[in-house]
């Protein structure tokens, strides 16, 4: 059992230079680029999706909440250590890339995503090998089982979107709609179709804001799946819950969008 725990997110907006330098049409501003690199996707799909691929994704917030993993009375106990964004608000993407991949480096966490396997890792490898990084433990870490890259093995990452649909067996349904039904904060006042225009717009500190909203989201689905499958008690489960709250109470003073998260989370709970 890995003793760190990292339940994170990205986001991104379309990588304006890799489009000009796809189209070989260097004239483009950003903005222009990005509508342009729509436009290319529209055509590639037929008209059915303006979607990037990954390589095509600019990286502006990578946001984790880092959970200690210790035994307990009743088995495994989850203590919430930190929710943050990786760097700093001016941090360029290959520093945040850096910090992400050093932390696999040097501590091999047990990663929690939604949607992490078709998106954010794929984007996460594309941007480092284009920043020239490097992250060996990713691949030689665990055995030919249990791996960051194995699919269907829950030791190293957990990707909530396959698990809960059974890997597809079942509807891939959005973390939104998941969240709606179990009673926590989905999406507040931001999504993701917004981050562009706010990219744009310099708001990077809210960018960073929302994207921690989205990892106490994904945080607190994670903790529902572990008391499910059995990996935490009742008992475990509760106090861990109890400590995001804590912890978003005492941080909220100083960071708004936890007040927020926190009172939509009155709101909704059943409980």
């Amino acid at each position: 059992m890995q003793r760190d725990l990292i339940v994170f997110d990205i986001e991104t907006v379309p990588d304006a230079q890799a489009t000009r330098q796809l189209l070989g049409q260097p004239e483009l501003t950003d903005s222009e680029a990005r509508d342009a690199l729509s436009g290319y996707f529209l055509e590639k799909t037929s008209g059915n999706n303006d979607f990037p691929r990954q390589p095509f994704h600019q990286v502006v917030a990578i946001s984790y909440a880092h959970l200690i993993c210790e035994p307990g009375e009743e088995g495994i106990e989850m203590v919430v250590r930190r929710i943050a964004s990786g760097g700093e608000r001016d941090s360029s993407e290959a520093e945040l890339l850096d910090g992400f991949f050093s932390l696999i480096e040097k501590r091999a966490p047990r990663l929690v995503s939604f949607n992490g396997r078709g998106f954010d890792v794929p984007v996460l490898k594309y941007r480092a090998m284009i920043h020239s990084l490097s992250c060996p433990r990713w691949f030689s870490e665990g055995d030919r089982w249990n791996n960051y890259d194995a699919r269907y093995s829950q030791r190293y990452h957990i990707d909530l979107l396959e698990v809960l649909s059974d890997f597809g067996a079942s509807a891939r349904c959005s973390m939104h709609e998941i969240a709606s039904a179990f009673g926590i904060p989905g999406k507040l006042d931001t999504a993701g179709d917004d981050v562009r225009g706010m990219f744009e717009a310099g708001e990077i500190e809210a960018i960073r804001n929302y994207c921690e909203t989205d990892v106490c989201t994904t945080l607190l689905t994670f903790l529902r799946w572990q008391l499910f499958s059995g990996t935490l008690s009742e008992g475990a489960y509760a106090r861990s819950v109890l400590g995001i709250r804590n912890y978003l109470e005492e941080e909220s003073s100083t960071r708004p969008h936890f007040a927020r998260f926190l009172a939509v989370w009155e709101e909704t709970s059943p409980s």
